[in-house]
């Protein structure tokens, strides 16, 4: 089963240019999921990070694991994930291998190591082809949407 952009868009909160998921290319539901996201040599932020070397921003490849992330909670807890909660990324822990390119494909497989209602604890790993880019080890909360005036 994949999930294109636009089932994707009905789970994730960030849009275009932060929209770091292309398509889930695999789902064991509340246990693992495979995404890809390809790098468009076009994109903004090779143009400054780095000129004549451009690689991706590590940040940017802890928001797209980060994502994937969010994508595997909506496996595990569809019920709390359709309330469209606010996602807060508490603890990171990232091993960054190797670099990613523009032109690249980068495969994002986040496995569940523990999730609950509230949050959870998830390992990611970031590879292009067979070559791991980054791992990481996140936590994050889930926390019911604030209306706009704060309450």
């Amino acid at each position: 089963m994949v999930w294109d952009k636009e089932k994707i868009k009905t789970i994730l909160p960030q849009r275009e240019p932060f929209l770091f998921i292309d398509e889930v290319i695999e789902v064991e539901e509340g246990k693992r999921v495979v995404a890809k996201k390809y790098l468009d040599p076009a994109a903004d932020f090779f143009k400054g990070h780095f000129p004549g070397n451009p690689v991706m921003p590590g940040v940017l490849t802890i928001e797209a694991m980060a994502q994937a992330s969010i994508i595997l909670f909506y496996t595990a807890k569809p019920g709390i994930a359709k309330t469209n909660p606010d996602y807060y990324l508490t603890n990171v822990n990232v091993t960054f291998k190797s670099p990613v390119y523009p032109g690249d494909t980068l495969i994002l497989e986040a496995c569940n190591f523990k999730i609950v209602d509230f949050g959870g604890v998830i390992d990611v790993t970031a590879k292009v082809g067979d070559r791991i880019a980054a791992t990481m080890r996140g936590s994050f909360a889930v926390v019911a949407k604030k209306r706009k005036n704060g309450k």
